[in-house]
């Protein structure tokens, strides 16, 4: 009998991907211990990567970078490739399982995307990778895991990326 018959709803389980090593660790571990292998279940995994906006930034002696439409097209583009090339490896790693995957691409800050996006889908768990990086790092850049931690609307499952891997 599957979990559906017995009472429970399906879960709504949010990886969120990057083109690190450590995200898509992260998303093997969430397939092997947490999505069931049942053809019953209809749990649905969603991998949601965050494209950071394409930033240009003013030159120190009041001056700014001058790009052309070209080069900001191009890099536009690089950063959709880049995107999609990072879910496709996800979706890949997902057919073994039977499992409902959608990818989703959304634009902005990580930290407020993942957030967000776990709020208007009603997920029930987030799962993550963890970067890893030193203390003063994570000071400058800020740690995008903490801060779902602390902010996602459902409980959220930081996955560490063993060392000798």
């Amino acid at each position: 009998m599957s979990d559906v018959a017995a009472g429970e709803k399906p879960r709504k389980i949010i990886v969120a991907v990057d083109e690190s090593e450590e995200s898509m660790y992260a998303l093997k571990w969430c397939l092997k211990n947490v999505i069931v292998k049942n053809p019953n279940s209809q749990d649905a995994l969603v991998l949601l990567h965050a494209k950071r906006p394409t930033l240009v930034y003013p030159g120190f002696d009041d001056s700014a970078y001058v790009f052309s439409n070209d080069a900001l097209a191009s890099l536009e583009r690089r950063d959709r490739e880049v995107a999609q090339m990072v879910i496709q490896k996800a979706e890949k790693l997902c057919k073994e399982y039977d499992v409902k995957v959608e990818g989703r691409v959304e634009n902005g800050d990580p930290r407020d995307v993942i957030c967000e996006t776990v709020k208007a889908s009603g997920a029930d768990l987030l799962v993550m990778g963890s970067h890893g990086y030193g203390l003063i790092t994570r000071a400058i850049l800020g740690s995008v895991s903490n801060h779902c931690v602390q902010s996602a609307s459902c409980p959220v499952l930081v996955v560490k990326m063993p060392k000798s891997i």
